[in-house]
């Protein structure tokens, strides 16, 4: 399958940025190489389902580590960050949907349960993440993939903090 968008290595999460033409895509995986995690994929990405049912993104051959950023131009990321700021592959662990910040509609504010999306029969955590003129959306991605990493071990702020509510509540009756 053949997808329009960024995949990193995030953390150590194979984090997929998926979002409209013009979002920031890009410029957010430029951030994040700036930050020393690792590109796999710009703009066009091949990914495959392995056996066991994980999703591996590799690039095309021909555009394989270059990216296109507008008003810039096309740049060669090892040339740029060196060697090590790419990876040949990487399995898709998390996806970050970027979409247009609108006032008024409602994101995810607490987190308690992850959404999950189908990417050719494999179900991905998924996050819509609103993007401002202005934002920071490469630590956004950041916490993301930290956060993913802490759900994998049982830990859900969320339900922390839930907890504490409770047990608070518990012992003022």
């Amino acid at each position: 399958m053949m997808l329009h968008g960024s995949l990193l290595d995030v953390h150590g999460v194979g984090t997929l940025l998926l979002g409209p033409s013009g979002i920031g895509k890009s410029e957010c995986a430029l951030e994040l190489l700036s930050r020393g995690h690792r590109l796999v994929a710009d703009d066009v990405l091949e990914v495959r389902c392995r056996q066991g049912g994980r999703l591996v993104g590799t690039a095309p051959e021909r555009i394989r580590f270059f990216m296109e950023i507008r008003g810039l131009g096309l740049v060669s990321v090892p040339e740029l960050f060196g060697h090590d700021a790419v990876r040949e592959a990487m399995e898709v662990d998390l996806v970050c949907r970027l979409v247009k910040w609108r006032e008024g509609l409602e994101y995810e504010r607490v987190g308690l349960d992850r959404p999950h999306e189908e990417l050719d029969g494999v179900s991905l955590p998924t996050l819509t993440l609103p993007a401002r003129p202005g934002g920071s959306m490469a630590t956004v991605v950041e916490v993301a993939a930290k956060e993913h990493l802490r759900r994998a071990q049982g830990v859900v702020a969320a339900r922390s903090l839930d907890e504490r509510v409770r047990r608070e509540m518990m012992h003022r009756d």
